[in-house]
């Protein structure tokens, strides 16, 4: 195939974005080439929100044909949390088929070496970029966002968060040079001479399984991780969002084409109603390399069947929060507020249990029963989502019918401290829209423990009453090792309780978050700055992004000869 895109000028457009990107993983710094406001776009041929309304608008009812080997079919029938219809079929492969159709393009691309395949990856995304509005649409109505949300988690973040796994990828790849000469001093006789090659191979076709609720910002780490490393990426989305991902592999199967690489390379594996093949293709002897966001269930099952892979997972956890004390308690409350709501709690980083010691908290206000820190909290979150147009633009749509059964089965489990309520969506009268529910529990009690030592996926939070802050320590310390921890956060000005909190994270390996107050959220991170999990603890198995999360991805192979 002749390149339309040559290798001179990827490397002349996307050199320089890629070392910018090593410079931010180098320094941790903020950076983001990605912008995050939407009137941002709409220049250097990039879609402004009226065109990307308008490109999303006539995907709806289509076939989206990506010309793959082995199509046997078409499937569809995904639904929007908002209640609308897509309509988009998609390419159903036979594996037999499209499998060896993949593999057969790896050579060249390995042997393209590790800048030409980061620029065409950035290449790839820059390309999604510029279509961050008909995505973010894309995202919206499959995962139930709310559309700022899924604009910005959708595009420019999940955007960051797979060039940062490129950046990763390509240091790991030129730790090792690609030749190098070797001599041996042999005392009287010639010095032993060797010619030294090194290049690293992949490890095989990797495969996605995406998620439902965040299909690009989790889906993009493995994808260009894997890609940038060697391999062919299958992509096997969630059933209830295929579209997000359909389209990032059509865009990449076009860049692919354009540089002179085989489209294959990247290929999207959709499946009929109830099919359920991703055990079949996760244990599949093609498949070397596993990226995976869901339940901890089949995250497991993933771990233990899949040998022939390298298995990197995000599950789930209990998410804390622990509450001793408080320098702006206003602040606390605020920030805790957005926390429970964004997304109506449908994040793997939503705090799920607050622990607050019984006998209260002291505060800039001065001292505050337990249930006056709850009875707060919960006005704060009445406050923040009292206006139904603003709650709609935090909250999005309940993805599905089992975070609802979730949230109503909450209120039995004890006394009800802040009540869900239902939200109309004028634009979308289908949209099913709940405020977060807040329970209060005791620490002590077996059936409650059973209660807050179980993740509840959703817009619930349970509020546990401890003896002290020992205690809630301790608990903090129990529940990240049996059950694992995306994210805890603490609020204290006891220096003795930061450092016992500090200690438990860092055992325990779980990423903290202390008294934060401001714009900055328990249940965000940053791209190049932040480690969303730390694959130290029962929620994930992988950090995004570190060192690890890539080089496993390839094996670097010598070829020595006589110099």
């Amino acid at each position: 195939m002749a390149a339309e895109l040559t290798a001179h000028q990827l490397i002349a457009a996307h050199r320089p974005t890629l070392d910018q990107a090593l410079e931010a993983i180098r320094t941790r710094a903020y950076w983001s080439p990605h912008p995050e406001h939407p009137k941002a776009y709409g220049e250097d041929g990039s879609l402004d929100m009226a065109a990307g309304k308008a490109a999303f608008d006539a995907l709806l009812g289509t076939r989206l044909d990506l010309g793959q080997p082995g199509t046997d079919g078409f499937v569809g029938g995904e639904v929007s949390p908002y209640g609308i219809e897509l309509g988009v079929e998609y390419p159903h492969a036979d594996l037999d088929v499209l499998l060896p159709a993949m593999k057969a393009g790896q050579k060249a691309w390995r042997d393209a070496g590790a800048e030409i395949r980061a620029v065409v990856c950035l290449e790839i995304l820059k390309r999604i970029s510029d279509r961050t509005h008909e995505f973010a649409h894309a995202v919206m109505h499959t995962s139930g966002q709310a559309f700022m949300m899924a604009f910005q988690a959708g595009g420019p973040h999940a955007q960051d968060r797979g060039l940062e796994a490129v950046a990763y990828a390509y240091v790991e790849q030129v730790r090792t040079p690609d030749t190098a000469e070797w001599t041996k001093p042999q005392g009287k006789r010639d010095p032993l001479a060797l010619t030294k090659q090194f290049t690293p191979v992949p490890r095989g076709i990797g495969l996605v399984i995406g998620c439902n609720t965040f299909p690009t910002w989790n889906g993009y780490p493995g994808l260009f991780a894997s890609l940038a490393t060697g391999n062919a990426v299958l992509v096997k989305p969630h059933p209830r969002a295929v579209l997000p991902l359909a389209l990032t592999v059509q865009v990449a199967r076009d860049v692919l084409g354009e540089a002179g690489f085989d489209p294959n390379l990247v290929a999207l594996a959709a499946e009929r109603p109830g099919e359920g093949i991703a055990k079949t293709l996760a244990t599949r002897p093609e498949i070397r390399i596993i990226d995976y966001t869901g339940s901890t269930e089949f995250g497991d099952w993933l771990e233990a069947n899949a040998r022939q892979a390298q298995v990197y997972t995000e599950k789930a956890g209990v998410n804390t929060v622990l509450v001793e004390s408080a320098g702006d308690y206003k602040g606390m409350l605020s920030n805790l507020a957005f926390s429970l709501s964004l997304y109506s709690g449908q994040m793997c980083t939503t705090p799920q249990n607050l622990l607050i010691p019984r006998d209260g908290i002291r505060t800039d206000e001065g001292p505050k029963t337990f249930d006056e820190v709850v009875s707060d909290l919960a006005r704060s979150v009445d406050g923040l989502l009292g206006d139904d147009a603003r709650a709609n633009a935090l909250l999005g749509a309940i993805v599905n019918p089992d975070v609802k059964a979730r949230l109503e089965a909450a209120a039995g489990l004890g006394e009800v401290a802040l009540a869900s309520r239902e939200i109309v969506n004028p634009e979308f009268p289908g949209a099913v829209v709940r405020t977060p529910v807040v329970v209060k529990l005791d620490g002590t009690k077996p059936d409650d423990q059973a209660a807050y030592m179980s993740e509840c996926f959703g817009p619930v939070s349970f509020a546990v009453a401890v003896d002290s802050a020992a205690d809630a320590v301790e608990l903090l310390r129990r529940t990240i090792r049996e059950k694992g921890a995306m994210t805890v956060g603490a609020y204290t000005t006891d220096e003795e309780v930061e450092q016992a909190v500090q200690e438990v994270c860092l055992e325990e390996a779980a990423q903290l978050s202390l008294n934060l107050v401001g714009g900055v959220y328990v249940n965000q991170t940053a791209a190049f700055s932040d480690f969303h999990g730390s694959g130290g603890n029962p929620a994930a198995n992988s950090a995004l992004c570190d060192g690890a999360f890539v080089a496993n991805r390839f094996r670097v192979v010598e070829v020595r000869r006589e110099a």
